[in-house]
């Protein structure tokens, strides 16, 4: 039997990192995605193993501020891709700077120079993974996809999906309809 899940990355990251904060007995206040207030000092041992047990589920603590500054764009475009509640109706420059305080130029190098890609490309990236998840969980049509990730058209998507997936989004949709005939014919 298989179970088909729908589930929420953001949820699932702030119960991971509260219960591993909670088992830790550290006093803490979460900001947002992403940003811990800590509201006592930690010795240094207790911050390493909170550390190697927030790494278990791949969550790193960054030090380095260039690192944390980056870390905050990946954050801040991930939220505002992936959050529904979060209606960014202005360029996504606009968005960067105004939400983090710094010229988009200045963020833009930054993360190219971190990361070794451009923030546009980490922007395509979590849109085409939003579209696979929609297309996989939702059943979306093509066109609400594109309208709901702010695509100006259906083949601007298409071009964007295949381009980073190597197929198109059609082919996307055929392969999870026929993996779930091929499934339900098992059962």
């Amino acid at each position: 039997m298989i179970l088909y899940l729908k589930f929420d990355f953001h949820a699932i990251c702030k119960k991971v990192l509260q219960d591993t904060l909670d088992q830790h007995a550290v006093k803490h206040r979460v900001i947002g995605f992403g940003e811990v207030e800590l509201l006592e000092k930690l010795p240094i041992e207790k911050l390493n193993s909170l550390s190697e047990s927030l790494s278990e589920y791949h969550i790193d603590v960054v030090e380095n501020q260039k690192s944390i500054l980056v870390q905050k764009i990946k954050d801040t475009i991930v939220d505002m891709i992936f959050n529904e509640d979060t209606v960014v109706n202005v360029k996504t420059s606009a968005y960067l700077s105004d939400t983090l305080g710094h010229s988009y130029g200045y963020l833009s190098n930054l993360f190219s120079e971190v990361t070794y890609t451009s923030i546009e490309n980490f922007i395509i990236l979590q849109k085409i993974e939003l579209a696979k998840q929609l297309i996989i969980k939702n059943n979306f049509s093509l066109t609400e996809i594109a309208f709901k990730l702010n695509y100006s058209s259906v083949a601007h998507l298409s071009t964007q999906f295949k381009n980073t997936t190597g197929i198109t989004p059609s082919a996307f949709q055929r392969i999870i309809v026929k993996r779930r005939e091929l499934m339900n014919k098992q059962k």
